[in-house]
């Protein structure tokens, strides 16, 4: 699911999974993993000093177009998650994220995702570019 090589950015971002979110085997329900993903991704483009709402405000929309996850172990309620979201190309027309989620009780991932979403232009509802100032952001962050 992930392509090889050093990652261009990552972004780690810490949650706590809640009682609402757990399962009748008081697992995280499944569903909720692409929450925790949407979640991350938006504090990740935060991280570039460019929030959703400044894309918006520019007349930017990002609708995902596919996802993809691989859940390896249960998450439980009450345990505190590190969500990794990484980018390994610069966006062109569409950004493609991924994901891994680990918790303190493993060393490795408990989830691996792939989200793609899709820059669009809100006026005509169709693909375009990633903004400039976006790019030039992600350039001056990329894993310092």
């Amino acid at each position: 699911m992930f392509p090889t090589g050093e990652p261009l950015y990552t972004y780690s971002h810490k949650l706590r999974s809640r009682y609402g979110e757990t399962d009748q085997m008081g697992y995280v329900y499944y569903g909720r993993y692409l929450e925790y993903f949407e979640v991350a991704r938006t504090e990740m483009i935060r991280s570039l000093g460019m929030p959703y709402s400044s894309l918006e405000a520019q007349g930017v929309m990002l609708p995902v177009v596919r996802t993809e996850i691989d859940y390896k172990a249960p998450i439980y309620y009450d345990e505190l998650m590190d969500i990794k979201v990484h980018l390994f190309t610069v966006p062109t027309v569409k950004l493609e994220t991924y994901y891994e989620i680990f918790t303190d009780r493993s060393e490795d991932p408990h989830a691996l995702g792939k989200v793609v979403l899709c820059f669009m232009k809100e006026e005509n509802r169709k693909p375009c570019r990633a903004p400039e100032n976006f790019l030039d952001r992600l350039s001056e962050f990329q894993n310092q």
